[in-house]
């Protein structure tokens, strides 16, 4: 069933608040996308998320155009622009945390050191090239890094996860810093083991029923 505007409206919210939680990210940086209708709800720029409330979410079209009291975030080109390209995505997180920041900064790809790179859909996690923030540049440099992908990192700044819903594109972000700190940990003690092309397939075909699934009942 659809969830109507006033419910992704509130599932943004309960999104940013528990990125914070699960720490994510920090002050009003990072922001959450969902679609809905022939546009997209995106987060405002520059509001605290414990401040944030569904009203203060800003509705806008395919456009770029914002009809609201607040402004939409910096970043909402890349929203819209990874929302018009992929219509298997209908929610986005994109945050600034410490691991997969780290990883950007230095603009390494992610390797298949773990399964779990199963969920970022391939057996890397791009890391897309630099653009100032808030550009079109930036944009399709994400939208390149995404090319059957589900996540990525973007280059001296954060990450990107999307899903068919918020939970999933939270539970994607979580997995992929998770997957960042176990990677960046693994360096230190050693030299990885990268998983081979077959065995990423197989956990990839294992991962189509994987995941967080909505409550039946």
């Amino acid at each position: 069933m659809a969830e109507t505007e006033a419910e992704l409206r509130q599932g943004i919210v309960a999104t940013c608040r528990s990125m914070a939680e699960q720490g994510l990210n920090q002050g009003t940086a990072g922001n959450v996308s969902a679609r809905f209708g022939e546009g997209l709800l995106i987060t405002p720029s520059g509001l605290p998320y414990e401040e944030m409330t569904p009203d203060d979410i800003v509705p806008m079209d395919m456009e770029g155009r914002a009809d609201h009291a607040l402004s939409p975030s910096s970043e909402w080109r890349f929203h819209r622009d990874i929302l018009r390209a992929r219509p298997d995505v209908a929610a986005i997180v994109h945050a600034h945390p410490t691991y997969c920041t780290a990883f950007a900064m230095c603009r390494k790809d992610i390797p298949a050191a773990h399964y779990m790179i199963a969920a970022a859909g391939g057996p890397t996690v791009r890391c897309g090239g630099y653009a100032l923030f808030g550009t079109e540049e930036l944009s399709q440099r994400a939208l390149e890094a995404l090319q059957d992908r589900t996540c990525c990192l973007l280059a001296n700044h954060g990450m990107i996860a999307t899903g068919p819903s918020l939970a999933k594109a939270l539970w994607l972000a979580v997995e992929l810093e998770t997957l960042c700190r176990q990677y960046a940990v693994a360096l230190q003690v050693g030299r990885p083991h990268i998983l081979s092309e077959a065995e990423v397939a197989e956990a990839m075909e294992r991962f189509k029923s994987y995941g967080p699934r909505p409550k039946v009942g």
